[in-house]
């Protein structure tokens, strides 16, 4: 009963005009956001931040969480229609979601990312509302080992399932790994792998490198291929704009999948959006009746990540607003905003400040309604892009990407290192190795790497602490099996028709 209050009370407050609107506002601002790649919530929300110190806090963090889990919505639209990435939590999106586009079907695909994103975030909001007390107890017990060893295990699944090589695959995450071990060492201050460029000392930037995998690598393949006309098939009539009731029977455990899969990682601080997508898109492939399937443009490919990546925000909020520990630099900012407005995210959140608390929560209930309503009848304009000629399409990609780039540091010395990764992007395809154990090694490079030596410094060096701690140790058994598998005959046509 105190659980329904507390959410009538909230909907009294999200329900007046004026919390409307700044929801609006806020997923408005988000949708535009994540199409655009390059800027992402946290840098807006950061922007932003100080024209909401005259606002009622309130209505501040409302806009602001709109931002927020707005941005998860429209990320899916450059991934489908042209394979540009608009974040990386976006990338498992380009596998099927720009198959089916090739396929004529981009309007099915963007509607179900659209639907696959209400259900997965209402679902994450109603699990922040029910269970954030006890799932927050049981994040704070994880330390690094358990980081490290849950890094390591979704790096496992993604190279088990990444290609039909496996050491192409290792090869692939190494090189992602190296990438992001580029810069300056957090715990000794010296520079690493920066070939005397002062330009790298803060590493490479992720933008860069999954524009230019992804996107340019994408471009050059196709320009090699010398396909006049329309890069893409374009779906004509309603029809062919929404997605079909098949469609969605064929998604329907990948919705409750990637909603699930999305809350619990979103939970762990740290962890964040792209290891949910990653694993939901791994664990929903590993079950499919028709694994060969997936990266051909099935649309469960589209429903279980994108679901994964909605569902984290609310999972996020979790430690952010119960215990004041941020999971995201997005919600690094959030919390640093609360601290500015005089607030203090933790334990007696709920009952210092229950006004914007269940405000908060009613509003992201009205924010995922507005956000469908507002992207399903987008569904048809976007899908006209496709109507560009391939001579057009293609310098709007370079345009898009070099803009993106750009946009992040102001640095040609970047816009010249987006050339080289696309260039290498090309190489890849060519030569059959996966791309997405190079993102994400990229992108838990650096966290791992965190995690490990802070390990390390706890145990005064010794290794075992990795395996001596009951979770950590589960985590890197089922990660070593997963690698060790393919070395049994069956284990290994298992997964070769998996990604066949």
């Amino acid at each position: 009963m105190e659980v329904v209050s507390g959410l009538l009370h909230g909907f009294a407050v999200a329900l007046t005009p004026v919390n409307l609107l700044w929801c609006f506002v806020g997923v408005f601002l988000g949708t535009v956001i994540g199409v655009l790649p390059g800027l992402g919530p946290p840098a807006t929300i950061a922007m932003l931040l100080p024209l909401t110190f005259q606002m009622n806090p309130t209505s501040a963090v409302i806009m602001l969480a709109g931002i927020y889990y707005g941005a998860k919505y429209g990320g899916s639209t450059t991934s489908i229609l042209l394979n540009v990435p608009g974040e990386s939590a976006s990338v498992v999106t380009c596998f099927d979601g720009y198959a089916m586009a090739k396929q004529g079907r981009a309007g099915p695909a963007l509607g179900i990312a659209a639907i696959a994103s209400f259900i997965a975030g209402t679902f994450g909001v109603i699990a922040l509302m029910l269970v954030a007390p006890p799932l927050a107890k049981f994040a704070l017990s994880f330390s690094s080992p358990e980081y490290f060893a849950l890094m390591c295990l979704g790096l496992a699944m993604v190279v088990l399932l990444a290609g039909k090589s496996l050491v192409k695959a290792l090869l692939a995450m190494l090189v992602g790994l190296w990438i992001t071990g580029m810069g300056t060492d957090l715990f000794t201050s010296t520079s690493r792998f920066t070939f005397g460029r002062s330009e790298l000392l803060d590493g490479v930037d992720f933008v860069v490198v999954a524009i230019g995998i992804f996107a340019l690598g994408e471009v050059l393949t196709n320009m090699e291929a010398r396909e006049g006309g329309r890069m893409l098939p374009v779906p004509t009539g309603l029809r062919n704009l929404l997605p079909t009731w098949q469609d969605l029977k064929d998604c329907r455990f990948a919705f409750l999948n990637g909603s699930v899969i999305g809350f619990l990682i979103g939970v762990l601080p740290g962890a964040g959006s792209t290891i949910a997508s990653f694993i939901s898109y791994g664990v929903e492939k590993a079950v499919s009746k028709h694994p060969e399937k997936f990266g051909t443009g099935v649309p469960e490919g589209v429903a279980a990540p994108e679901g994964a990546n909605n569902s984290e925000t609310g999972g996020a909020m979790v430690p952010l607003l119960t215990l004041g520990i941020p999971g995201s630099g997005t919600t690094a900012i959030l919390l640093g905003a609360f601290i500015l407005w005089g607030l203090r995210p933790g334990p007696l959140m709920i009952q210092d400040n229950p006004t914007l608390f269940w405000g908060l929560v009613a509003s992201m209930y009205i924010g995922n309604v507005m956000l469908l309503v507002l992207n399903l009848p987008l569904v048809p304009l976007f899908a006209q892009i496709l109507r560009l000629p391939a001579y057009s399409l293609y310098p709007m990609i370079f345009g898009i990407s070099i803009v993106g780039v750009y946009s992040v540091s102001s640095s040609l010395f970047d816009v010249w290192m987006l050339m080289g990764f696309g260039l290498l992007g090309y190489i890849m395809r060519k030569l059959d190795y996966p791309a997405a154990p190079l993102i994400l090694g990229l992108v838990l490079g650096d966290s791992m790497e965190r995690a490990l030596r802070q390990s390390l410094m706890m145990s005064q060096g010794d290794l075992t602490i990795l395996v001596s701690r009951p979770m950590s140790a589960v985590m890197l058994f089922f990660a070593v099996l997963i690698l060790v598998a393919p070395l049994f005959k069956k284990a290994n046509a298992w997964r070769v028709r998996a990604i066949s």
